[in-house]
């Protein structure tokens, strides 16, 4: 009957392909959309599972903790514009004081909130500074406000910032580092409203206020203050927080995930689904719209000059652990359809340029949708870090206004859009075009006027997809699914063809 059952799953995931249907789409090249912030594709890291310990550190020969550099590699190669840390939950569960110091006098404490396991601090601001610098990227810390003091708070923003003389300055030359390391970002707690404390709005905007004015700019810099934003829907939230206490944030931290089945009896499987489950997801990343036009609306009425950054500080697919790993520690592996669920998202992101300036994907390595997978010293890269690859030609670069027939993708009766897209130009002046097709069968030809350009040839171009819906990559075929060059797009009678096949992703440089 097993047997049975997987061979009916292959021949599920592996439906072929019908014939293709054609698409109008326009790019005005003369035009821009909004630049689209490098800051879009941050990164997120958190005491959780095996994602600081045995994912981005490792123990040597002696047991000691030492920076991963294969991970990190992987991470410069992907260029990683930033990274959010420690949490997440256990920010709200996180002192600082017992992080920093000699690693043998550094206290341990249980996770209660990821598994139960005991944390001793080895990886603390230290040597998340020496990651961060590792890495060339901007560090995000998030302070502790929902068990912490404001005193902490401010003692922490003084040890990692200040650049003369004063207590906590001098702390941390006595363990090692006289120069300060300007971390900008700054988040004021996480997820207020229900791990952080299970705050009402109006309580956690009163809170804010008062733990963000002891955050004092230095001369070397000023602090950008994130406060905990809503959680998916919950627009009175944004309302009543951004009302309160609007005049002192500069980022406002969303969270929202995208799961299929639910959160109080059972998400879906990350492997072992089926085309009502791909639907299901796919519905899911494209409700990402809809949230953020909410949330925008409500910014909008308090701050219509969009000064505050809306941030997506948590988001991506979450789906049942892994069966056998450690209960709490959110393992998940990661095949094309979270590829596909990534490149849609981050096509809404760059449709909303004039508020959402950062984001980030949960989480950096062996947790939820991860770039990275590590087993021992065995480490793959994720169909996700590969979306992630294709689409860093967008970064900072002016997003040029498209417009697209997207189809419909029907199943049993329902359908959504079957095509996304973004167009850019870089600095160097090269135009990019990345397109999705979530349909698992039909082909797309996509036929593009490109307003204001002519283009004589594709100069590049790649593809990420696969003949089952579920492929993914393991530790003994690391490679199975990976970005290909893809020859399926030409220039006809000044028109941009391009061929796409069912359930892909495809960039072009022009």
């Amino acid at each position: 009957m097993k047997l049975l059952s997987s061979f009916l799953l292959s021949a599920t995931l592996a439906m072929p392909a019908v014939a293709a249907s054609t698409h109008k789409m326009s790019v005005d090249t003369d035009e821009s959309a909004g630049i689209i912030s490098k800051h879009i594709y941050g990164h997120f890291a958190e005491h959780l599972g095996r994602g600081i310990y045995d994912g981005l550190w490792k123990q040597d020969e002696n047991g000691d903790y030492i920076i991963r550099d294969d991970v990190i590699d992987a991470l410069k190669d992907l260029g990683i514009p930033n990274l959010r840390w420690p949490g997440g939950c256990f920010a709200d569960y996180y002192f600082w004081q017992d992080g920093i110091g000699p690693k043998e006098q550094r206290p341990s404490v249980v996770n209660n909130l990821w598994g139960g396991v005991t944390e001793d601090n080895s990886v603390g601001t230290h040597e998340f500074m020496e990651l961060v610098a590792e890495l060339e990227t901007d560090p995000i810390v998030v302070g502790n406000v929902g068990s912490g003091t404001v005193e902490d708070m401010a003692n922490w923003w003084q040890y990692v910032n200040h650049p003369g003389e004063s207590p906590m300055s001098k702390l941390r030359a006595e363990n090692g580092r006289a120069e300060p390391w300007n971390v900008e970002y700054w988040g004021v707690g996480n997820e207020s409203w229900g791990c952080g404390g299970n705050m009402r709005p109006e309580y956690y905007a009163d809170l804010y206020r008062r733990f963000a004015t002891f955050l004092h700019p230095y001369e070397n810099v000023k602090p950008f203050r994130i406060a905990a934003g809503a959680a998916g829907a919950d627009y009175n939230w944004t309302d009543v927080v951004m009302e309160r206490a609007g005049d002192m944030i500069d980022g406002l931290d969303l969270h929202h995930y995208t799961i299929q089945g639910s959160w109080t009896t059972k998400k879906g499987e990350a492997v072992n689904f089926d085309e009502s489950d791909w639907f299901e997801l796919m519905d899911r990343a494209i409700e990402m719209d809809e949230i953020i036009t909410g949330h925008k609306k409500m910014m909008d009425k308090h701050d219509p000059e969009k000064r505050v950054w809306l941030i997506v500080g948590e988001w991506g697919t979450w789906h049942e652990q892994e069966e056998g790993s450690i209960p709490g520690f959110l393992y998940q592996q990661n095949t094309l359809r979270d590829a596909l669920t990534a490149s849609v998202t981050l096509d809404i992101f760059h449709q909303h340029l004039d508020r959402v300036k950062m984001a980030n994907i949960a989480q950096t390595v062996n947790v939820l949708q991860a770039m990275i997978l590590t087993d021992g010293e065995k480490m793959l890269l994720t169909p996700t870090y590969h979306v992630f690859d294709m689409y860093k030609v967008h970064r900072d670069a002016v997003a040029l206004p498209i417009k697209l027939n997207k189809g419909k993708y029907r199943y049993e009766g329902d359908s959504l859009p079957a095509l996304s897209a973004t167009a850019s130009r870089d600095k160097d002046g090269r135009t990019h075009i990345s397109l999705t097709n979530i349909d698992p069968h039909e082909a797309r030809t996509i036929e593009i006027d490109l307003k204001g350009m002519d283009v004589s040839a594709v100069k590049s171009g790649r593809i990420l997809t696969a003949e089952a819906m579920n492929a993914h990559n393991t530790f003994d075929n690391p490679d199975n699914l990976v970005p290909v060059s893809f020859d399926g797009a030409r220039v006809e009678k000044g028109k941009l063809i391009v061929e796409m096949p069912a359930k892909s992703l495809v960039t072009l440089e022009l």
